[in-house]
Formats: C-alpha cells, sequence, structure tokens
C-alpha cells in the first residue's frame, strides 16, 4: 500500500522540514518572512514554497487589501504536512480535518495580523542568525505552546512546578544565542489596541511565574510606534516592573533598518540606552533555559 509519507520524505529539504514544522507549529507565514528567515532570496524561496504546493505539503492564500490589490501569500500546513512533521517528531498523526480547521481558521481569523505580527518578529531573528555567524533562535514556542504544563519548565524541575499552569500568556517564548550569550526571553506583540494599563498589568502573572520556576527571564513589549513606547516607559517608570521588562517600537526599528536581535532595546528603569538582545542576558537569573544549558 502506497504510503504518501513515506513516498514525499526522499523530497525534503532539511530547510523544508524546519519550514513545515514552523507552518505546524505557528499557524501562518508570509512568502516574504519565509524567504528572510530561511532563504538566500524571495524568487528561491517562492520557487520552493510552489513546489511544496505541488507536493499538498503547504497550503496558501491571499488576503485582498481593503484600498485594492491583494498582500503576498500566506501559507499554513496541508494535510499531509501536517503528518509528515507528525511522523517525524514520533506523534500520534493528526486528525483528518486537521489543515482544513487550521485553514479556515487563519483566512477568516480577525487575529491574523497579529499572529503574522508575532510570528515575523521571529522570523525576523532566524533572518538575522542566517546571515551573521555565531547567532542562532535556538527555540521558539507560540502562545498555545507556552499554555501547556510544564512548557516552560525543565525535567530536572519538581513535579508541582512541572504541573504549574501559567496565568501568564505570552505571545511568544524564544531562546536567542550570540557566540556564547543565551537569552530566553518573552515577547509581547502590541498592537495600539490595548490601553497600556493592560499591558502593565500582564507582568503580575510573569512574576508569579518566575517565583514558581525558579528563573527569571526578560519580557520584550514589542510596541508598534516610539510614541507609545514612550508613554509605557512612563507608566513603568511611576510603578517599576518587579521583573526584567525591555521595550522596543518597530516603527524606530525599521527606519534605523534595525531587526530585533539589534540595539532596539531600552531596559526599564535604565535609561532608555538601546541594547541589543544579547545584552539583555545580565537580566536573566536562575542559570538555565529550557533545555537545561548555562544561561
Amino acid at each position: 500500500m502506497d504510503d504518501p509519507v513515506l513516498r514525499v520524505q526522499s523530497q525534503l529539504t532539511g530547510r523544508d522540514r524546519v519550514l513545515l514544522g514552523w507552518l505546524y507549529d505557528h499557524g501562518v507565514l508570509t512568502s516574504f518572512q519565509l524567504a528572510t528567515a530561511l532563504f538566500p532570496s524571495l524568487d528561491f524561496c517562492q520557487r520552493r514554497l510552489r513546489t511544496l504546493y505541488r507536493l499538498r505539503l503547504v497550503a496558501r492564500f491571499r488576503p485582498q487589501r481593503a484600498d485594492g490589490g491583494s498582500y503576498p501569500y500566506h501559507y499554513v500546513i496541508d494535510q499531509l504536512g501536517s503528518e509528515v512533521v507528525a511522523a517525524a517528531r514520533d506523534e500520534r498523526p493528526p486528525r483528518r480535518d486537521h489543515a482544513r480547521v487550521e485553514r479556515r481558521r487563519w483566512t477568516s481569523s480577525r487575529s491574523l495580523a497579529h499572529r503574522l505580527g508575532v510570528n515575523g518578529f521571529f522570523t525576523d531573528l532566524a533572518g538575522y542568525a542566517r546571515t551573521h555567524p555565531g547567532a542562532d533562535l535556538v527555540e521558539w514556542l507560540s502562545e498555545a505552546a507556552c499554555q501547556r504544563s510544564g512548557a516552560l519548565t525543565r525535567r530536572a524541575d519538581p513535579g508541582l512546578v512541572r504541573a504549574y499552569q501559567p496565568r501568564v500568556r505570552p505571545d511568544g517564548y524564544g531562546l536567542w544565542a550570540d557566540n556564547d550569550v543565551m537569552v530566553p526571553f518573552f515577547v509581547e506583540y502590541d498592537t495600539g489596541g490595548e490601553q497600556l494599563a493592560v499591558l502593565t498589568s500582564k507582568l503580575a502573572g510573569y512574576r508569579e511565574l518566575f517565583a514558581t520556576i525558579g528563573r527569571v527571564w526578560p519580557v520584550l513589549f514589542w510596541l508598534h510606534s516610539a510614541a507609545r513606547e514612550t508613554n509605557l516607559r512612563r507608566l513603568l517608570a511611576d510603578t517599576p516592573p518587579l521583573v526584567p521588562v525591555a521595550t522596543g517600537a518597530r516603527d524606530h526599528a525599521a527606519s534605523a533598518g534595525l531587526c530585533p536581535a539589534e540595539a532596539v532595546w531600552a531596559v526599564a528603569g535604565g535609561g532608555g540606552q538601546r541594547r541589543r538582545l544579547a545584552d539583555l542576558s545580565i537580566h536573566v537569573a536562575g542559570g538555565r533555559d529550557l533545555s537545561g544549558k548555562a544561561a
């Protein structure tokens, strides 16, 4: 009996497997995001995505712009792709309608822009790592993955710690490496739609999480504008956060031609000097990241 998973395995590269794993875990990525993170050029990326599409490993859609025209192709996992990822991870096969449900979810989701923004943050880091020897996005967990019991703990942690269900809902967790420096961090991706007090109220959940797991990592607020960042920093100055916080503004980074790996981060209470992501390692406490490696 012909097994489509086995049939397609020999046609996949290591990069294809990373790409499929990201789509499986993080829902949706644009062709531009995938090109930035994994390919030397957009044209090369688009050719490979067309091949994966013909193999029915990925599906795609193209939202229409309100002012006319369309966005670039948005890619999601197709059913065969999800089965390939599950087999590679030695997991139970996904439901037969897994890909259809996921595709429908993202083509009709009001949270699509937010998810793409979060995913763009991490693909920008991956793209920087691709072109800078010594840098690496070692780990990237989605919001859903962060909510799983034990996801933010280590095997060596006590059972009660591993069973802890975090109250806080980060938009993502990452582990960034820059030569000998390792920085675990959380991301809060701001679209400007919430009151700033709602953003700062999330820090209580991080404090509880850090107290429970016995480790402390920076919380990064990635804000849509420098003006909003200024206002958030004023609020943080009035009520100093009880966990390490760094802020950055996307418009500032874009105008300076910088990505989240570079000097775009200002530590709350630190005078406003912009620091690289690797420089935030001084705010990591507890000694180890999720993998058990020294942080």
